[in-house]
């Protein structure tokens, strides 16, 4: 049995989101086109022994451009959550000394969070040979949150219901964009509260618009127009200072600029690699708003350490 491995955990993008209204149980239904990228969160993680105090360890990677403070309690931890959430599901303990390494930004809409917790999940089966089937492992991701049970697999889906719902389509189009981590909070529950009240005043829409965002995934390419995000407008009210800088974006990149999730970090498609990179470094050094090219990608092979 292997005694360490490494995963890396991507960051989701929803290159269409369309939220439905409150349903009886509170919740928003979502459908979705979600693609996994190659802005990666490093997991470690080494089996410790029996009997022993699982161990975790959460820090910013050297190359993060957006940091922010790593100060949630440890029962709020979805990484934590998720390997307990294991090994109750195994009926025994999983003793590991777990290291986070983020790229991510936090509350970013990147699903960071979600990713790493799917991270753990899946490093757990493989380096205990849990064989625990991927069916199951999405059914503890769901518990976790919305956008784990997608990142357990990752590549290209339609997410649909309130992310338990997940129609595989494969890899991912090959696509270029450049992500854009303003430093504004944008907190999720004041999004969503400020989309209802959008949706109340028919000025957002509340229904689910399912064949829209069927009929772009569809799509053999994607325009930089593209993408749309039921979120955006009420993310901008949130957070104006976000859509201040999306604006500055805008013009800087004569792009459209897209909000990832329910905000703040941003985005735009670009043509190929070297627009991507040409924009983020554009984005940084005369914006000052920080900016990394990404192409999207599946989910990469885990590695196993001595």
């Amino acid at each position: 049995m292997p005694r360490s491995i490494f995963i890396q955990a991507p960051a989701k993008l929803n290159l269409a989101l369309s939220v439905g209204a409150l349903n009886a149980q509170a919740m928003h239904p979502i459908s979705s086109w979600m693609v996994t990228t190659n802005l990666f969160d490093d997991l470690y993680l080494q089996i410790l022994p029996t009997k022993s105090f699982s161990l975790f360890a959460t820090v910013w990677h050297k190359d993060a451009l957006r940091r922010s403070d790593i100060d949630w309690s440890i029962s709020k931890d979805l990484v934590h959550r998720a390997h307990d959430r294991l090994e109750m599901f195994v009926g025994h303990e999983l003793p590991v000394k777990s290291r986070l390494e983020k790229r991510i930004p936090v509350g970013g809409g990147l699903g960071g969070g979600s990713s790493d917790a799917a991270a753990m999940l899946r490093g757990l089966n493989e380096l205990f040979a849990l064989g625990v089937s991927t069916d199951d492992l999405c059914a503890i991701a769901a518990t976790l949150g919305s956008d784990v049970p997608f990142l357990i697999e990752g590549g290209s889906a339609i997410v649909s219901g309130i992310g338990e719902e997940i129609e595989s389509l494969g890899a991912p189009p090959e696509l270029h964009a450049v992500f854009f981590f303003p430093e504004v909070p944008c907190p999720t529950g004041a999004v969503y509260k400020q989309f209802d009240a959008l949706s109340n005043l028919a000025i957002s829409p509340a229904q689910l618009r399912v064949s829209h965002v069927r009929m772009l995934a569809a799509q053999s390419t994607l325009n930089p127009i593209d993408p749309f995000n039921d979120l955006a407008e009420a993310a901008k009210i949130v957070a104006p200072a976000m859509a201040e800088d999306m604006h500055e974006i805008e013009q800087l990149a004569q792009l459209p600029i897209h909000v990832c999730g329910s905000g703040s970090s941003l985005f735009a498609l670009c043509t190929d690699p070297m627009h991507a990179s040409a924009l983020a470094e554009a984005s940084s050094t005369r914006l000052h708003i920080p900016a990394i090219a990404v192409q999207t990608t599946t989910l990469q092979p885990m590695i196993h350490l001595p």
